[in-house]
């Protein structure tokens, strides 16, 4: 089974950063952790606040069966000064040693530019595959758009757009 790690999800973890952090007294600095163990796999969420403001809360899984072991991990962060960012992913091995690998993450500055970045990592008996995407909105409006992909067959292929805040193309550094 192949599960996705979609941006509406990084937004929702986002989101939650900002709740935890909204919840939480100004004045605490606190550290919690809670973990999980069972049959097939074990588990921790930790999450906190620090004296000067910023939040945290973070997790990992491990799960095994006959297929192989899947790690999954996340979490989200909110700046003293209002900033959040959130990273998710999960890798699986498979007994027949193939591997696959997820991830993004997304964050927005308090100053209001945002980067958000996903992509993924195949190994079968084949090679080795991959590809990355990544969008960032600087304050002012300008924005990148690219793309990073690897075939064994065909090499690194990368490709980069970048806007300014009317939309015109302007040359990427």
């Amino acid at each position: 089974m192949r599960h996705t790690i979609r941006t509406t999800t990084l937004i929702c973890l986002i989101c939650s950063a900002a709740a935890i952090a909204a919840a939480v007294p100004a004045e605490a600095a606190e550290r919690h952790r809670v973990r999980a163990v069972g049959q097939n796999g074990t588990g921790f969420v930790a999450g906190g606040r620090t004296a000067e403001g910023a939040a945290y809360l973070r997790g990992r899984g491990v799960t095994r069966n006959a297929e192989g072991t899947t790690l999954r991990s996340g979490g989200v962060y909110r700046g003293p000064d209002g900033g959040v960012a959130a990273r998710a992913g999960q890798t699986t091995r498979g007994t027949d040693g193939s591997l696959t690998h997820q991830s993004g993450f997304a964050a927005q500055g308090a100053n209001g530019g945002s980067i958000q970045s996903s992509g993924s990592v195949t190994r079968s008996a084949d090679g080795t595959s991959g590809s990355r995407t990544t969008t960032a909105t600087g304050a002012g409006g300008n924005s990148y758009v690219g793309s990073t992909s690897y075939n064994p067959q065909t090499g690194v292929t990368h490709t980069a757009t970048c806007t300014d805040a009317a939309g015109n193309p302007i040359p990427c550094r």
